[in-house]
């Protein structure tokens, strides 16, 4: 999709308006006084670009955007462009310095606020300035438009309502610039080795809590995720009647449950395909919360077959289609 350039036409006319000057005074105050103490007042490099879901909306985008322009990244983990704009947004946010902050929110996870933007497709990204939303551009965008897009929305923060960005902390940002660029999450191997022993003795609940207990400290291990997913599959499967289940989902297409069980067994067995082609199927001709179950057991599975596998891929651009 081509970007969509942002127009700045019909925000304007806030009631924030009236309060532009005291908000601008108090911002432009607050930056020179950290200034004069040199840095330590404002806040942490790592505030700028932040995870936000439906339950902290209100919170991290409305009433942060009274402060500053809140920038949101729509994306989800199988969009291909949204690899190549998600970083360039994050690279910007930290450059601009406080301007505006970034808020990514996973539309797999988030479905309701993307059904409330009227997302067509993504990446797609917005603005929200002093609680009121306006696009800004769908698709990835060249990065010279998108500076041109955030030098536009940052002048109309600072003279239609006086955001002038919040002050962060610069000897945070130079720590920050001075830190390894990976930092270990910290010494695993044990309860590793613990949750594949329980899983070789076929104690799933055991495994499970053990990957859990990985993930809870280091959300991104990579070994514990997919360890994860398949005890959790395992376990699943483990008291099921292959013969009944393959019955139910041949005779009740539209059991959401059914399918599921089914498409446990498929994987289980070998069928990878077969077990994507049919979730992807169900989430089609679906609604509401069956659709969202098909999906995210589509997304469990997707893990335990790992996400570089092309039949993911495929699946993945599959699921896109039925979705958007």
């Amino acid at each position: 999709m081509q970007p969509r350039n942002m127009s700045m036409s019909g925000v304007v006319d806030l009631a924030a308006v009236k309060a532009a000057g005291e908000a601008k005074a108090k911002a432009e105050q607050a930056r020179a006084e950290a200034a004069r103490q040199g840095g330590g007042g404002g806040v942490s490099p790592s505030a700028l670009v932040i995870d936000v879901d439906e339950a902290g909306f209100e919170s991290e985008v409305l009433q942060r955007s009274a402060e500053v322009p809140v920038v949101i990244d729509f994306w989800a983990e199988w969009c291909e462009p949204c690899k190549q704009l998600g970083p360039l947004l994050e690279r910007l946010a930290r450059e601009y310095n406080g301007r505006f902050v970034l808020a990514k929110i996973d539309v797999d996870a988030n479905q309701m606020l993307m059904q409330q933007f009227g997302i067509q497709g993504i990446p797609a990204v917005f603005a929200v300035v002093a609680g009121q939303a306006l696009p800004l551009f769908q698709g990835a965008a060249p990065e010279a438009q998108i500076r041109q897009t955030l030098d536009q929305l940052i002048q109309v923060g600072e003279e239609r309502f006086g955001l002038t960005g919040i002050v962060v902390d610069q000897d945070a940002a130079e720590g920050a610039d001075r830190a390894p660029a990976e930092t270990p999450a910290g010494p695993y191997d044990a309860l590793l080795e613990a949750a594949a022993r329980a899983l070789d003795a076929n104690d799933f609940a055991g495994a499970v809590q053990a990957y859990r207990n990985v993930l809870s400290d280091d959300p991104a291990n990579t070994e514990a995720k997919l360890g994860l997913a398949q005890a959790e599959l395992l376990s699943r499967v483990k008291d099921m009647d292959a013969q009944q289940v393959r019955k139910d989902a041949a005779e009740r297409p539209a059991d959401v449950a059914a399918q599921l069980a089914a498409a446990d067994l498929d994987l289980v067995g070998g069928h990878v395909e077969d077990a994507f082609g049919r979730l992807v199927e169900t989430v089609r001709r679906t609604f509401g919360d069956d659709r969202d179950a098909a999906r995210v057991r589509l997304l469990e599975l997707f893990e335990v077959i790992g996400p570089d596998d092309p039949r993911v891929v495929a699946a993945r651009t599959a699921l896109a289609r039925v979705l958007f």
